[in-house]
């Protein structure tokens, strides 16, 4: 039987970062398995979710690099289409991902000293991100 927990995270526009490292970890204690990983999925094609060294420069780093590979403002197709501005959100989040995959042993997740998982919000409004976590 999967095992499947959803979280609310409400979050800024433009490249608000949350660590979600601690959520996870508890929904792996939680889990009636001591070994195998867990999926992080965000709901949705405007976040994204990756690992990161959740610290503050990397925190204005990170939406900055990303707003200068997909910048804000541009002439984006997807605009004509939906009569929007966030096209560069969802080529920023397309970029990034919407999951990943990460391992547990003994009920702990195999991370990195320095890295945890976090969830993006590049939309250009405020948000409500649905984060789906389940056991494989």
């Amino acid at each position: 039987m999967s095992h499947i927990k959803i979280l609310k995270i409400v979050m800024k526009a433009h490249g608000d970062m949350k660590d979600l490292t601690q959520y996870v970890r508890e929904f792996v204690e939680e889990c009636d398995k001591e070994n195998g990983a867990v999926l992080i999925f965000s709901k949705g094609s405007t976040g994204a979710v990756t690992t990161i060294e959740y610290e503050p420069g990397l925190k204005k780093d990170f939406p900055r690099i990303m707003d200068k590979i997909a910048p804000y403002g541009e002439d984006y197709e997807h605009h004509k289409t939906w009569n929007d501005d966030n096209g560069s959100s969802h080529v920023k989040a397309s970029i990034v991902g919407p999951s990943i995959v990460v391992p547990f042993q003994n009920k702990k997740l195999l991370l990195g000293t320095w890295q945890q998982i976090v969830i993006i919000n590049f939309d250009t409004r405020d948000r409500t991100r649905e984060v789906i976590l389940q056991i494989l």
